[in-house]
């Protein structure tokens, strides 16, 4: 059981770097965008993909705080039922929630990709399909969580491999 336990916290450290990386894409994203940036859509850009990592740290810190009392005496049903509380409050926000932020961002930056035309167009109507898939099928299945690391790796490959058009460094 302890090494079990050892193994979950090992893994909590990944949300943790995943979310520090995110941002460092928002940052690099924002900067490629340049003088082109909305206004209107960098908000809603800047501040979906915040929600969205602060939604991913607080489904790993509740994660954490039931490792942590998985040791501590507690009556057997408090602790079936603190531990199903606990899965359903993470379900809820990184499961639900936080894919919807995801989409959101994903909208937005494709709308302005489309309007500005500095990514192609292939990549800015899988965007567009692929947000508008975790808006609306998120609850059907838990393989759509997949969907948004996914895109965030062929944006990435995008951006370090093709020379910037922008007026961003």
């Amino acid at each position: 059981m302890q090494e079990h336990r050892g193994r979950a916290y090992r893994g909590l450290r990944t949300p943790r770097a995943a979310g520090i990386a995110f941002l460092w894409f928002i940052g690099v994203v924002r900067d490629r965008l340049g003088e082109h940036e909305d206004r209107f859509f960098s908000t809603v850009t800047l501040g979906s993909g915040l929600l969205f990592v602060a939604m991913v740290f607080a489904s790993t810190a509740i994660a954490g705080g039931l490792l942590a009392t998985a040791s501590a005496e507690l009556a057997e049903d408090a602790e079936r039922g603190l531990a199903a509380f606990g899965r359903g409050v993470i379900f809820q926000i990184s499961n639900v929630y936080a894919l919807r932020m995801g989409g959101v961002f994903m909208l937005s930056l494709g709308t302005v990709w489309l309007r500005t035309g500095l990514m192609p167009r292939w990549l800015v109507v899988a965007t567009y399909l692929l947000a508008l898939g975790m808006l609306v099928i998120v609850n059907l299945s838990l393989w759509v969580t997949l969907i948004f690391p996914a895109w965030v790796l062929v944006v990435s490959f995008h951006v370090l491999f093709r020379p910037s058009s922008a007026g961003g460094g």
